[in-house]
């Protein structure tokens, strides 16, 4: 059925925020407006991949997907990751080793998926190593980043999710929180992810939808417990205590409303990436939508 009509092709990822967040649509626990979701649950990259695709009418994806496709979709104002302390780490497999030094040859630095704000920013920052050939960017899962380290098939990793978390105990080293250094620079929150949109869908039909999203947000964060299951169907990382501190991370006020803060981060973002020449100049910058 077309996005004009009533079902709604719908996709979010694994990650505990957003099954945390999902659940009350998930389990219909909210009131849906009349409307019909068909939903996946895919990785982060799928997710840009289908975004670019056109596979979905709403998805939460990158906002350095959110850049590149500024034109052809808009921002829900909920269901959006984006905060102080929420960002990607960059760890090595060994310690004393850093992207800029290449004693033996170029290094490996692995990326969870070409169009993540992850990559965004580790080309945003270290893209000095990479155009000297001292690091060679690698895209793969974000699972799969960590156990590659381990295993010393590859030198560096940007690290998301759970991941950030457990990152110390699993024997690996931090180089820089790449959060910490957006924050430094630029006195904004990091913004990650969000709910994007369509532009072809009408105005009702998203007003309906960002209604149902804030709802199944807010009765996330009033039912924590109910809301286990469902993280746990999805999670990388079974511990509870660890699935509600991601939870605690990344859903937060900016995840029930963007505000002005939360758009002004995205106007930072879209013009960073202009600047590092990840946008063209002509590339509108990320717009959120607001009721007309």
């Amino acid at each position: 059925m077309e996005a004009s009509g009533r079902k709604i092709r719908l996709a979010i990822s694994t990650c505990p925020n957003d099954t945390f967040a999902f659940h009350g649509i998930l389990k219909n626990k909210v009131d849906l407006l009349g409307l019909e979701f068909e939903i996946e649950l895919l990785d982060i990259q799928q997710l840009n991949a289908g975004l670019f695709a056109g596979d979905f009418d709403v998805c939460k994806a990158s906002f350095h997907a959110a850049a590149l496709l500024s034109s052809e979709i808009k921002v829900l104002p909920s269901g959006a990751a984006l905060g102080f302390g929420v960002g990607p780490l960059l760890l090595a497999a060994e310690p004393d080793t850093h992207p800029m030094q290449a004693p033996d040859g170029p290094t490996v630095t692995l990326c969870p998926g070409e169009h993540t704000t992850a990559s965004m920013l580790f080309r945003m920052f270290y893209g000095a190593a990479i155009e000297q050939g001292n690091t060679e960017v690698a895209q793969t899962l974000f699972s799969t980043i960590m156990p590659d380290l381990q295993t010393r098939a590859a030198d560096f990793g940007v690290c998301i999710h759970e991941g950030r978390f457990t990152w110390e105990e699993e024997g690996l080293f931090l180089i820089e929180d790449l959060g910490t250094r957006w924050e430094s620079e630029t006195g904004a929150p990091l913004p990650l992810g969000g709910i994007l949109v369509r532009r072809t869908l009408c105005d009702t039909l998203v007003g309906k939808v960002q209604s149902v999203i804030q709802s199944s947000i807010l009765y996330g964060l009033e039912n924590r417990n109910e809301t286990l299951e469902t993280m746990r169907n999805h999670a990388q990382e079974l511990n509870d205590e660890v699935l509600f501190s991601h939870v605690d991370l990344y859903v937060n006020q900016w995840t029930v409303e963007l505000g002005e803060r939360g758009a002004r981060a995205l106007e930072i973002l879209s013009t960073k990436a202009r600047k590092s020449g990840m946008l063209g100049e002509d590339q509108p910058s990320i717009e959120v939508w607001q009721q007309r």
